[in-house]
């Protein structure tokens, strides 16, 4: 990877808290190199009591840029200037160009989710389905469902009902949608609603790294070999909650081309150039196997 900056190398950053999981910036980074792009990419771990002053510093330092991931995805949207129109449907944001001092907010998770969802389309479309959590990804992943593939149904399940019922409320408003259930994470119902969902998708952060012996609960009983179970998660790249479902015969995937699709949309968005994703993939993959 490139290892000569100097006073004209452009800086995009990512923030997060905690951001140690992340392969981010290898993955933009390795695309720069591959683009001959004079940027770099660098993560910064900043607290959610720090986020309006690290947006104050992109602009003073003149970067060019952010990636934004847990926890700010959502509260992040009131330090902005603009947003685009997926952003504002969505109410999270997880890419940011300076544009000369005017912070633009963007949601690129939607592509990566339906990059990874499309050949499951037809499967999809006027079934139920589940989604796990309450997050910007999971905001994300409710608005490509409902714009893209059409569920009947969608079940929306977090540990504090009251988030999966806001997010209810909200989706209704902005999309027109009516089809939602929601419920926490311990009802007597859960199982036979999972059971029944064509995909299911979690959205949580349980089972990432380094706490990658958690899971969800006890779901085994809830996957079965007809359904789509669909991780967010990318580290590890198969979770504890993808193997018990692949135990159970269910077609399972992974966080990593969601991860390499949505950065491939956020690179053109500050470059103006399309990502390799190809060689990107094939570059992560060797990477994560070291």
């Amino acid at each position: 990877m490139k290892d000569s900056f100097h006073a004209n190398t452009k800086i995009i950053g990512l923030l997060g808290h905690p951001i140690k999981h992340s392969y981010s910036p290898f993955v933009q980074n390795v695309a720069f190199e591959f683009e001959k792009l004079d940027y770099i990419y660098l993560a910064f771990d900043v607290p959610p009591a720090n986020l309006k002053s690290a947006l104050n510093g992109v602009v003073v330092l003149g970067m060019e840029g952010l990636n934004v991931t847990l926890p700010h995805k959502e509260k992040i949207i009131q330090y902005l200037d603009e947003l685009s129109e997926e952003a504002t449907t969505i109410g999270a944001v997880n890419t940011i160009v300076n544009d000369h001092g005017k912070l633009i907010g963007y949601n690129t998770d939607v592509a990566g989710i339906i990059e990874t969802l499309l050949p499951f389309k037809e499967q999809i479309s006027g079934s139920a389905v589940s989604v796990l959590g309450a997050g910007g990804g999971a905001r994300a992943a409710i608005y490509a469902l409902i714009r893209h593939f059409k569920p009947e149904q969608i079940n929306l399940i977090n540990r504090t009902v009251q988030r999966a019922d806001s997010i209810q409320n909200y989706f209704s408003t902005k999309m027109r949608y009516n089809g939602f259930k929601t419920m926490d994470l311990f009802p007597p119902d859960i199982v036979d609603t999972l059971q029944s969902s064509s995909l299911i998708i979690n959205a949580t952060t349980i089972g990432m790294f380094p706490e990658m012996d958690d899971t969800i609960t006890d779901l085994k009983e809830s996957f079965n070999s007809s359904q789509i179970v669909f991780d967010l998660v990318y580290n590890p790249t198969k979770t504890k909650f993808l193997k018990l479902a692949e135990a159970q015969g269910a077609t399972t995937l992974g966080g990593l081309k969601m991860l390499v699709s949505q950065a491939a949309k956020s690179f053109e968005l500050w470059t103006g150039v399309n990502m390799p994703v190809d060689k990107i993939s094939k570059s992560l993959e060797l990477y994560i196997s070291k």
